[in-house]
């Protein structure tokens, strides 16, 4: 009989990403109430409203998107092919959370520079 290791994946997938999502999403936040205030220094109101949006975008985004990749998985039969599943699916969502943050970053310096002027 050959054991399915998918749940005790998705159990560990799930917190993984939970913690990743949790932690990553609080650093940018942090960081990002004095990156925004910096670009639009006269209305720190705004600045705090445009973090928050960001933070409830990136929490929607991650946690769809950690939640779709569930699905995809195939059916995993060895400690060996789960540890591979999870490192592929944690490092895609974590290179999707890198590029995510330097757009944003990108979009809200040029957007920001262009409406000041």
């Amino acid at each position: 009989m050959v054991m399915d290791y998918n749940i005790f994946g998705y159990g560990i997938f799930i917190t993984v990403i939970a913690f990743v999502i949790v932690v990553v999403g609080k650093i940018c936040y942090r960081n990002g109430n004095i990156f925004v205030a910096e670009l639009i220094p006269d209305h720190l109101d705004l600045c705090q409203q445009i973090n928050k949006s960001l933070l409830v975008s990136y929490y929607l985004v991650n946690i769809g998107y950690a939640a779709m990749t569930l699905v995809g998985w195939e059916t995993i039969i060895s400690l060996q092919q789960l540890i591979e599943v999870m490192a592929v699916k944690v490092a895609t969502i974590v290179c999707i959370l890198s590029t995510l943050h330097y757009l944003n970053i990108y979009l809200l310096t040029n957007t920001i520079h262009k409406l000041i002027k």
